[in-house]
């Protein structure tokens, strides 16, 4: 049913004497809010086409396959606290390193700030939350590098790591 509000139109005033003016609207309350909800969707999940990346991967050579060994590394949380277990390791590019939750709710970020100038880092795993689940990560092409990686809800805790990455005359 449409809404009414006396004015002018019919001749009216309001309490204070002023006179009002008639509005209709031939469009009910919950029609208009769903025209305007799918209005401000589609003009906001068209995006901007030309807006710079929110942070620039530094250019080198092409991500490494997985072509290499496996390494496991547990995701923990025990009475010392969380922790990955081996926190420190080495790889060679191409290797898998496999993240395990053993206990808790962890993830696995090789975050960029802390591996700088370092391409093509992986990103960050999503949250593991079921005891035996696994998220396998690809070790970058990044001979010479000691690479940072996180829990990131555990890092203020204390729950990080470093992978050396070994090239082929580090053998």
């Amino acid at each position: 049913m449409p809404r009414r509000e006396m004015g002018a139109a019919n001749g009216t005033t309001n309490n204070h004497g002023a006179y009002a003016t008639e509005r209709t609207s031939t469009m009910p309350t919950q029609t208009r809010f769903v025209a305007t909800l799918g209005l401000l969707i589609s003009v906001g999940c068209g995006g901007a086409k030309d807006a710079p990346p929110a942070m620039e991967q530094p250019v080198g050579p092409p991500p490494a396959a997985a072509t290499g060994d496996v390494i496991t590394v547990e995701m923990i949380t025990d009475e010392t606290g969380s922790h990955f277990k081996p926190k420190e390791f080495e790889a060679h590019p191409g290797d898998i390193i496999r993240f395990t939750l053993t206990v808790g709710v962890h993830n696995a970020h090789f975050v960029a700030d802390s591996n700088a100038g370092v391409p093509n880092l992986p990103p960050a795993t999503e949250l593991l939350q079921l005891p035996g689940q696994t998220v396998d990560v690809i070790v970058p092409n990044a001979p010479g590098k000691r690479l940072f990686f996180q829990c990131d809800p555990h890092a203020a805790l204390g729950m990080i790591g470093h992978v050396k990455v070994e090239g082929d005359d580090d053998e």
